[in-house]
């Protein structure tokens, strides 16, 4: 790590400012030549400096701040050249520095750096690559949290705990009675008891805590020609999904995001349920299913016109959802020209196995309710998800063998100290890997490839 990198930080393409940043060891040297000055180089200070090549012609005119390590993101020294945002000053100023012996950075190998100087942990990188990636305000809110260091306050008090509890355990073995503080093992048991409930709950709110960083997912499904593709337009704003009188129109899965109050929400338009001997048609049909299965919402939508509806009133198409009754709203579209028949209740506020909320997606009718619904739902789930620990499918499989290796020591709690302690250690190993205290070069190669160049 001894070689000085260099990256574009800002977006590719025509634009007012350019940021380009580089690390290394000792910058001092590279910065003078490039600004052809000998005037003193101010740490933190930004300054308007003429860049210049080898030859001494000007690159640009630029804003140059110096960050003299280990105060830096990266515990090296950094630069930061602020120029002008065009291809050919870019181009220009990459060409120069690789003569003066740097090269392009990987992506994520700023961040690798700023880890392995201790700058950051792997929760804080995850939570890093969450908040470039964020769009909403609720998706910036708890990945800032987590770069910030909230996260990683949270696991490392998990893992000093855990490492208090197994050298007491230790303890035990070596030391009599009454050289330990009274009732020891009952308070082990109870803080080890206490941790596992604290993991539990956060792998509990792990779900909701995944739609809030990657999108809640809502699922439209139902019989073919029910009017899946118009409420999908209606509900985003507009036309992405072909509308058409012929049985089977959709055969794949149509997405589109949208925004509420500062939640990211993916609603997806899917291929008719029905039985259907055209190839393409029952890939779209296993597409559906396997939508269903990984939606946070399904809104079935259900009409008169198909036999699909008396299965729907006798809750016989509710296998379509995997058992997953209670998170689907039914809706009853084209409610303008169909008016319900065989008892439905037309008029109810919500959905329900047998009591369909009655929309057109053609005029609009029910919608504003239909979205009161969607919005209600939403926060339902995803509000409480903001004071837990982020939980990402990396951390996710760590905690839940840390929560095992508690239960354990838990159960073995009399059978034998060393056992008890044994089972604590492992758990606050399992801690240490989400932090990258403890782990494997495989898995800092994939935390830090998900980062984009110039972090």
């Amino acid at each position: 790590m001894t070689d000085t990198i260099f990256a574009l930080s800002s977006g590719m393409g025509r634009a007012g400012v350019a940021v380009v940043r580089v690390s290394g060891r000792d910058l001092s040297g590279l910065l003078k030549k490039i600004r052809n000055q000998k005037s003193e180089i101010r740490n933190r200070i930004a300054t308007l400096a003429d860049l210049k090549d080898d030859a001494g012609e000007i690159i640009d005119r630029a804003i140059v701040i110096y960050f003299q390590g280990p105060n830096s993101f990266t515990g090296e020294d950094v630069i930061e050249f602020h120029t002008h945002g065009s291809d050919a000053v870019i181009q220009k100023l990459f060409d120069c520095l690789r003569a003066m012996g740097a090269r392009m950075a990987n992506p994520g190998e700023f961040a690798r750096r700023a880890f392995d100087n201790n700058k950051m942990d792997l929760v804080a990188v995850d939570g890093l690559a969450a908040l470039i990636d964020s769009r909403t305000e609720r998706q910036r809110r708890a990945a800032l949290r987590a770069a910030a260091g909230a996260d990683s306050a949270v696991y490392m008090r998990w893992r000093a705990e855990m490492v208090d509890i197994a050298a007491y355990a230790a303890a035990m073995l070596d030391y009599p009675a009454d050289e330990l503080p009274a009732n020891i093992g009952e308070i082990l048991l109870a803080r080890t008891q206490s941790l596992h409930d604290e993991i539990a709950a956060a792998l509990a709110r792990a779900g909701a805590a995944r739609a809030v960083r990657s999108g809640f997912n809502i699922a439209i499904v139902g019989p073919v020609n029910a009017g899946k593709s118009s409420l999908f337009n209606r509900l985003i704003g507009e036309s992405r999904a072909i509308v058409s009188d012929v049985p089977g129109t959709t055969r794949d899965v149509v997405s589109a995001e949208i925004d509420i109050d500062g939640y990211l929400v993916r609603i997806l338009d899917t291929a008719g349920l029905r039985e259907t001997d055209d190839v393409v048609e029952n890939l779209g049909i296993e597409r559906t299913h396997a939508e269903i299965e990984n939606a946070d919402l399904v809104i079935r939508v259900c009409d008169d016109n198909s036999p699909q509806w008396e299965e729907s009133q006798n809750g016989a198409s509710h296998d379509a959802v995997g058992g997953k009754q209670n998170n689907e709203i039914v809706i009853y579209n084209k409610c303008d020209i169909m008016p319900p028949t065989g008892g439905a209740a037309a008029d109810s506020p919500q959905g329900g196995s047998n009591c369909p909320m009655r929309v057109s997606a053609l005029t609009g009718e029910g919608i504003p309710k239909l979205l009161e619904i969607i919005k209600h739902e939403v926060h339902a789930r995803l509000d409480n998800a903001e004071s837990e620990v982020v939980v990402n499918e990396r951390t996710k499989g760590l905690l839940e063998q840390a929560a095992a290796e508690l239960k354990s020591a838990v159960a073995a709690h009399g059978t034998g100290h060393e056992i008890f302690a044994e089972h604590v250690r492992i758990a606050s190993d399992k801690i240490g890997q989400t932090l990258g205290i403890i782990g494997a070069d495989e898995v800092m190669d994939s935390v830090f490839g998900q980062l984009c160049l110039g972090k």
